[in-house]
């Protein structure tokens, strides 16, 4: 007999109330897609079972025979998934179907708009493939029992997607999860056996657990060509309509495109169409199976390094876990897939993964294969590569500090915006840029800034784009990082254009040299006297000929951390030792030449903190006190005017 609980009434989290009415409202582009997603649900809870299994066997006892089972009732309108998996109990229930479990769902809801094709996209990139069945249902009736857990302890999870849900005990004879969707009176074709087939041969012939539908038996005739009477007391036969057969057992050559890319969806619950896939099989000392994936398009919390990632494992072809990171490297966590070994204990734990030596050569084979895998595709499908960078080349720039002994490969694959185009999209590769580096240049010049713009337009590049050098202008917050990591490419060592001196006058000629010496000793009390003026704020003032348009900048010291990544670090609450920059002034620039005879030593304070101020604001500065340098700048305009 069923626990003596009351059906309780419970409100949907927020977001997926939200998430429901988009459901029913607005994705009606593809609405078969609820039958693969639910299909995907149930293959999974069947693998988990079968995992769970391994060490504990009584939970097939009451049924060993793994599957999925698909029915349906047209007068009744319902279509009804069923499998014998793992199953949930009160709080699964809860956890699972009440709620948005992954992080993110306030983005994830910014980001929802009235294209249905976007939108689609979304909920396919958030995981929340469940709530697809209100596409097709206005009620959907879900029936649980958690493997290993009596017949009463079963529980019924309903709603009709209108805010609320209810949930009660109840007596179910089997383990495992029985979704019964009650369809809307416009989608009851959906309760057809020639379409329910064709969608599961269309979207989940590669599940590896076998989807069952009810067995078409032909009636007997008799002599005269009559149907004989049917019994009504014959048992109902059952055969499996997918091929269940895993996909990535098979060769290449016997899996289409198209398959490929169903079985990406599977894995991923992504709706798009993967960008590009590897599949390989290894043998030798170590046998093992790999299927990779580079999806289309970013996940939601791709950003953050400690999102949920890995590739799906097998051993022997049973599901041990979900996301194994560690056959791939944190910048790696956009790839998709599967990895089955023949090498490892089927009781694998991700203790045992972060210390098995076969792990670590097939992490390292399958991060090659992942980076040969992009190398292809940036040499042969430039287009498809720009695709791909634009959507995860943020991450990409992890790789150098990440994986230093595939740092060069991962070189060749970054892309730049920089001063050969000023354009604000990353498209030149390191290769092109040493291609057209000028004579006698033995450098790749960098500048770091908080935006496009910012860098595009800096002081420093002046005396740079002068002489026709090409710098890379670097604005993502990962790019000075990953700078840190790279210190040549190609045998060109690279120069951040910030900092320490840049010696770009090789070629100088003495009478050159000796007239830029005389120069400098002329301008040296002007220099001194604006040391004086600003020792709180600047190392030091010194004259400069990287600048040709602009009277000032702020530089830093050769090895110092730069002003940007300080300003980061800083916002993120870290304590910073005390370090200041160097100012370095155009001794050619008329404001220079003015303050160089300017007697009154309130107007030059002013015009030196003036150049100070408009050196920080250039390279994406703030202002201590941008007050003072209004009132600064107001009184230096009033007094010009007079």
């Amino acid at each position: 007999m069923a626990t003596e609980t009351q059906k309780e009434t419970l409100g949907f989290q927020t977001e997926v109330k939200q998430l429901l009415h988009l459901m029913i409202h607005s994705l009606y582009s593809n609405k078969e897609i609820f039958l693969r997603e639910l299909i995907s649900n149930a293959s999974d809870a069947v693998d988990k079972l079968r995992f769970e299994s391994v060490s504990n066997a009584d939970l097939l006892s009451e049924d060993p025979n793994l599957r999925v089972r698909l029915e349906f009732d047209n007068e009744a309108g319902t279509v009804i998934i069923d499998d014998n998996g793992i199953g949930m109990n009160r709080d699964d229930a809860i956890n699972n179907l009440g709620t948005i479990a992954k992080s993110g769902t306030a983005q994830f809801l910014e980001q929802l708009s009235g294209d249905q094709k976007k939108d689609s996209q979304l909920i396919g990139q958030f995981g929340v493939g469940f709530y697809s069945a209100f596409i097709v249902a206005d009620k959907v009736t879900v029936e649980t029992r958690k493997a290993g857990a009596a017949t009463d302890e079963a529980v019924r999870w309903e709603s009709s997607g209108d805010g609320d849900f209810t949930i009660e005990a109840i007596e179910k004879e089997t383990r495992g999860t029985r979704i019964t969707l009650h369809l809307k009176a416009d989608e009851k074709d959906f309760a057809d056996n020639y379409r329910l087939r064709s969608l599961v041969t269309k979207y989940s012939d590669h599940i590896s657990i076998p989807v069952e539908m009810e067995k078409v038996v032909y009636p007997e005739m008799d002599e005269e060509g009559n149907p004989k009477p049917v019994d009504e007391n014959q048992a109902v036969e059952f055969e499996a309509v997918n091929s269940a057969k895993a996909l990535w057992t098979r060769a290449r050559s016997e899996v289409s495109d198209e398959e490929y890319s169903e079985f990406y969806k599977h894995v991923s619950h992504d709706f798009q169409d993967p960008i590009k896939w590897s599949h390989n099989k290894v043998e030798g000392k170590l046998e093992y199976t790999s299927l990779l994936y580079v999806p289309s398009k970013a996940p939601h919390d791709l950003w953050n390094r400690d999102m949920q990632r890995g590739l799906k494992l097998y051993v022997q072809r049973v599901f041990i876990m979900d996301e194994a990171e560690a056959f791939l490297p944190p910048y790696m966590r956009f790839v998709k897939g599967v990895v089955d070994s023949n090498d490892l204990s089927l009781n694998v734990s991700r203790e045992i993964l972060q210390n098995d030596k076969a792990v670590d050569s097939m992490r390292s084979a399958l991060t090659k294969r992942v980076l040969d895998m992009l190398s292809k595709m940036a040499k042969n499908e430039s287009e498809k590569y720009q695709t791909f960078w634009d959507e995860f080349g943020n991450v990409l720039k992890e790789g150098p500090a990440d994986d230093f002994g595939n740092k060069d490969k991962i070189a060749q694959l970054l892309r730049f915006s920089t001063t050969h185009t000023d354009k604000a999209e990353q498209t030149e590769s390191l290769a092109g840029y040493v291609e057209r580096m000028s004579e006698g240049q033995d450098k790749i010049y960098y500048i770091y800034a908080e935006n496009h713009n910012t860098a595009k337009n800096s002081p420093h590049l002046e005396i740079l784009r002068k002489k026709g050098f090409e710098v890379l202008l670097l604005s993502d917050r990962i790019d000075e990082w990953m700078m840190s990591s790279l210190q040549e490419f190609d045998g060109k060592k690279f120069q951040d254009v910030t900092k320490g001196k840049l010696d770009l006058a090789e070629d100088e000629t003495e009478e050159a040299k000796k007239e830029k010496e005389q120069k400098a000793e002329e301008i040296k009390p002007l220099l001194d006297r604006m040391k004086a003026v600003l020792e709180e704020q600047v190392t030091d003032v010194t004259s400069t000929d990287r600048l040709t348009n602009s009277p000032a900048c702020l530089v830093v010291g050769e090895y110092d951390m730069g002003l940007q990544m300080r300003r980061l670090l800083e916002q993120a609450g870290q304590a910073m030792p005390e370090s200041k920059p160097s100012l370095e002034i155009n001794p050619d620039h008329p404001i220079v030449v003015k303050m160089d005879s300017e007697a009154d030593e309130e107007r030059f304070s002013d015009m030196a903190w003036l150049l100070f101020e408009q050196a920080t604001l250039s390279e994406g500065g703030q202002l201590d006190d941008p007050a003072s340098f209004v009132s600064r700048m107001n009184k230096l305009i009033v007094q010009l005017s007079q």
